[in-house]
């Protein structure tokens, strides 16, 4: 498996800061004092998840050029987790992957976008799904990549983790989440997930110094440096780099989060709450990011509210779950955010993803049985009434074994978001196709 080089000067880059970052929190790793005889335990663990999905692309959208009607695809995932502990304070996590996926929508994909022009082939989603372009580190290695199937291995997290009395310090390829939404996240800046997204095990990890300072009485503060290479040139690069930090504070039930950060070239702040309305949860983040270069804003607000409740209706548990998302740098009409750079590029990494700017999402769970729980979650655009519908269920086929299926449905009128844009310049429309799907998972 290839590893780029870590070379952290270059002339793209102001390295001198993130290097002396990097070297003062390995120093305080490898320079403080531990034990020779202290115990190495080892904790194992993984999965393997098997999915199938079937869907219907629309016959207005561009695959009409390369055929419509019923894709199949598959995919298969193999995770191996393990941590070292060394002692009490230090342990290694190190969590590898190999996954496999194919079919229809992969092969009329790379057949469609070798048929249409470049300006036009660059805006369909691409199916690689995978890459280490922009990160600090290459642990990924595609094995296979042909028009039809896609193979890869990597290393989805390599992180040394270590635990002085005033709090820790965790280096290399890991996940950290911000912010207080549960479909949208407004202050979670690095790898969030997608509002429609089901499967929700594992964030794809990134290079990252991350430190935790504990504040007796208080809470805690969190720092942390993401180290990013120019795609274009593959130098690390500031301009590509997020430095952030955030305060959590604890007062009674209340909680506050404040947060900074120098996300790619642009700074951004947030300021978060949660905390109880009798037997409800209610949380909230506000975050604004000023636009380094735009001809019209000089920055967007993001703002997430939610609040949930969990109840017994006829002997079942039942749990319910409102959440609001307001986007300023969103489109009245969807097809314009395509012509909005800052929206572009915020969606093609993988920070926003959604075209509008009001939205209002519910979600429901019921559990039928402790081993059968059955789940609706509903995603609305408020603007145009587009709809996303997700009704799915899962069941414990065994104490290590779960099966989940499921729909994924789109709804609403041609031109909004959820129904159909049509793509700039061409009578195409863009809509994700609905669809059917089911995993089984084994985990070990």
């Amino acid at each position: 498996m290839g590893t780029a080089g870590v070379t952290l000067f270059s002339e793209n880059t102001v390295g001198v800061l993130p290097a002396a970052c990097c070297l003062a929190l390995i120093c305080c790793v490898f320079f403080t004092p531990f034990p020779c005889g202290a115990r190495v335990d080892a904790e194992w663990g993984g999965h393997f998840k098997t999915r199938g999905s079937l869907s219907w692309q629309d016959d207005a959208s561009l695959y009409r050029l390369v055929g419509t009607g019923e894709y199949f695809d598959a995919s298969g995932e193999l995770r191996l987790k393990n941590t070292l502990f060394f002692g009490d304070r230090l342990s290694i996590k190190t969590h590898y992957e190999a996954l496999i996926s194919g079919g229809d929508t992969r092969r009329k994909t790379a057949e469609l976008q070798n048929r249409l022009p470049p300006q036009i082939a660059g805006g369909i989603p691409g199916m690689n799904g995978v890459s280490d372009d922009r990160r600090f580190l290459d642990l990924t290695h595609v094995i296979d990549a042909d028009d039809g199937v896609l193979s890869y291995h990597r290393l989805d997290r390599l992180s040394l983790k270590y635990l002085p009395e005033w709090g820790a310090i965790s280096l290399g390829r890991q996940a950290l989440t911000w912010g207080n939404g549960v479909l949208f996240n407004a202050m979670d800046l690095f790898n969030p997930f997608a509002p429609t997204d089901i499967q929700r095990d594992y964030k794809v990890g990134d290079d990252m110094a991350v430190v935790q300072i504990y504040l007796d009485n208080i809470g805690d503060l969190q720092m942390l440096y993401v180290p990013r290479r120019d795609p274009v040139t593959s130098d690390p690069a500031w301009d590509q780099a997020s430095v952030a930090g955030k305060l959590h504070v604890m007062k009674n039930n209340l909680e506050l989060d404040i947060m900074a950060a120098k996300h790619y070239a642009d700074y951004t702040i947030g300021l978060g709450a949660s905390g109880y309305l009798a037997s409800a949860a209610w949380r909230m983040d506000a975050v604004y990011t000023f636009l380094d270069a735009h001809e019209k804003k000089d920055g967007f607000l993001t703002c997430t509210a939610n609040m949930d409740y969990s109840w017994v209706w006829a002997t079942k548990n039942m749990y319910g779950l409102v959440e609001f998302y307001y986007n300023s740098l969103g489109e009245k009409d969807s097809a314009s955010a395509f012509e909005n750079p800052a929206m572009t590029d915020r969606l093609g990494r993988g920070e926003l993803f959604t075209l509008g700017r009001y939205y209002l999402a519910a979600e429901i769970h019921a559990e039928l049985h402790p081993l059968f729980n059955l789940f609706l979650t509903a995603i609305t655009n408020l603007e145009d009434r587009s709809v996303i519908f997700q009704p799915r269920a899962a069941w414990n086929l065994a104490q290590n074994i779960e099966f989940v299926f499921g729909a994924q449905m789109y709804a609403g009128e041609t031109g909004s978001e959820f129904g159909g844009v049509t793509l700039p310049g061409t009578d195409f429309v863009h809509k994700s196709p609905d669809s059917v799907f089911a995993w089984v998972t084994w985990y070990f």
